[in-house]
């Protein structure tokens, strides 16, 4: 075993030069300013890289990953995140992204016990719960891919109530907020189409997302049944 990881440092040599070779100048650009456009709230999964996923180079993309996407009014960190982005970096756009087969969710779909990381999934069992009579009509292995989408839609809700969001709002600062799910078996990013500009958008976009995310799994259920 190789205790040092020689290999990664090998490997961020060659990133590092690369870059340099095909932007002459960019390390030394870099390092004088940080003005980001974008805020990315999504899974710790190692799965989803967001720089990679949206093409976007170091310095235009703000990133805060957690299990599950999740963005708790008692979590200090994300909160942290949020504000930093908002009021700091003056970000235009933040963007909420799950993931599908995502591993905090099917935790909470199979109530699964992996330990301390169970008392962070209650949220996920809280949005679970609170959509229980739609995810009930729907097979295990969907629920956990419903799940993942309507994760998003709350989550979106939580970004949009932060005081940060609503004081941007109020003073008039452009702040634009996004829910995406990426789908692992095609590397695919799906806008759910929860987009608020102000507070007066979320509630009419909140409903009209989770509408569609219902219409689209019952009517796959029911042209499954009927098939």
């Amino acid at each position: 075993m190789n205790f040092q990881l020689d290999e990664l440092f090998q490997k961020n040599r060659e990133w590092a030069e690369a870059t340099e070779a095909r932007s002459p100048g960019f390390f030394t650009r870099l390092l004088k300013q940080q003005t980001p456009q974008y805020l990315w709230i999504g899974c710790a999964d190692s799965r989803v890289p967001a720089n990679e996923l949206v093409g976007l180079l170091p310095g235009e993309l703000f990133v805060h990953r957690n299990v599950a996407n999740v963005v708790a009014q008692s979590d200090l960190n994300a909160l942290s995140v949020i504000q930093f982005a908002v009021d700091a970096l003056k970000v235009q756009h933040i963007m909420v992204v799950g993931h599908s087969n995502c591993g905090g969710v099917r935790a909470a779909v199979y109530n699964l016990r992996v330990g301390l990381v169970d008392n962070w999934l209650s949220h996920v069992r809280d949005v679970r719960d609170r959509h229980h009579a739609f995810l009930s009509q729907l097979p295990m292995e969907r629920q956990v891919e419903a799940l993942c989408e309507l994760n998003v839609l709350e989550q979106v809700r939580h970004v949009c109530d932060t005081t940060f969001v609503q004081d941007a709002w109020t003073r008039g600062q452009p702040v634009v907020i996004h829910g995406w799910v990426y789908g692992l078996h095609n590397g695919i990013i799906n806008d759910l189409n929860i987009t608020a500009t102000c507070a007066a958008d979320v509630s009419p976009a909140y409903d009209k997302a989770l509408a569609a995310v219902e219409s689209r799994y019952l009517a796959e259920q029911g042209a499954g049944v009927a098939g």
